[in-house]
């Protein structure tokens, strides 16, 4: 049975214009799709515009160039009530549950915030909903009078979760919904998206820089460096087959908890300094940082293509006429 698109972004732009006439690029031209059902994982360094990314998609910041189309209906375009039902079919799960949630407001405002702005449910079908949610996270109804200050960071990551499902979305864009947690804590949140996708049939973007986390996750995983996606494909096949110099650095850098096998493996050890984006380097954005390096890197910015296996990788070693000369043998020992 073939898988319906759900979510289709098309060379999406997002600048930022900052003093002195500069402008930071923080996601340039990025283009993947996301199918129903399917959890798709997005990686890379702090500041390479994941979040940013994320954020434009659901609209909360406005595009700069390209297209994001949900369910074939423009995000960026939608007006008045389609814009409603937009907002009520994608929602979103932000990386620090406490700075996310109103201080002063209980969590039984906080979770139906959304439902009022919608005017779905009131009295005591609201009550009765923000109950039945708060159950769904693992947490009681009593709960939800009291504030965030009373819960521990995994309790207010389940209620911003809570929250998220409040209008019984299809699509929800998890911004490294773990990070900020204790590692105790992280997989049981993890677990709780997972049930909550089976049972209700969600669609997630995940996004993190733990690529362990994300390989448990993720069906689909995109490798993001300065803005660009440099390497998409599944997940088993990402971590059996990196392509991309940069995705092989990033595996490299995972630690392996033999200490046999440990101490010796070879590190791919990155130089240089991750440049800005603001002045990103001319032709391939990673050309600065990147062991295999080439002249061509600095005039021609590598497109993102298939390489077969439904494998796609920006990088000037795997184009047609170099595939089978220039490509960098690597192999990355297993993490299962």
């Amino acid at each position: 049975m073939q898988r319906q698109k759900l979510l289709e972004v098309k060379q999406l732009k997002k600048y930022f214009n900052m003093d002195k006439g500069k402008v930071l690029q923080a996601v340039e031209d990025v283009t993947f799709d996301i199918y129903e059902g399917e959890t798709f994982g997005l990686v890379g360094e702090s500041g390479c515009g994941k979040s940013t990314l994320g954020r434009t998609i659901i609209r909360l910041y406005d595009r700069t160039e390209g297209d994001v189309m949900f369910k074939g209906r423009n995000v960026h375009e939608a007006q008045g009530e389609e814009s409603n039902r937009l907002h009520r079919q994608m929602q979103m799960i932000f990386q620090d549950p406490y700075a996310s949630l109103n201080p002063r407001a209980t969590v039984m405002d906080s979770i139906a915030e959304g439902m009022d702005v919608q005017g779905l449910f009131r009295g005591k079908e609201r009550k009765h909903r923000v109950h039945q949610l708060l159950r769904e996270v693992g947490l009681d109804a009593e709960h939800a009078n009291r504030y965030p200050h009373e819960f521990s960071g995994g309790q207010r990551q389940r209620i911003g979760i809570a929250r998220a499902l409040a209008l019984e979305p299809e699509f929800i864009i998890a911004d490294e919904p773990i990070s900020a947690l204790d590692v105790s804590i992280q997989a049981q949140v993890v677990n709780l998206l997972q049930t909550l996708q089976q049972e209700k049939g969600l669609t997630y973007l995940f996004i993190a820089h733990d690529l362990s986390m994300v390989k448990h996750i993720s069906d689909r995983i995109g490798v993001m460096y300065l803005g660009n996606m440099v390497e998409m494909t599944e997940s088993e096949a990402l971590y059996r087959n990196p392509l991309h110099p940069y995705t092989q650095a990033l595996l490299s850098a995972i630690p392996i908890p033999d200490p046999r096998i440990e101490d010796r493996r070879e590190r791919i050890i990155l130089e240089g300094e991750l440049p800005s984006p603001i002045d990103p380097p001319s032709g391939c954005v990673f050309r600065t940082r990147c062991p295999e390096a080439m002249d061509l890197c600095a005039k021609v910015k590598p497109a993102l293509q298939d390489v077969g296996g439904h494998h796609k990788v920006a990088c000037h070693l795997y184009e047609r006429e170099m595939i089978h000369t220039s490509a960098p043998k690597v192999t990355i020992t297993s993490q299962a």
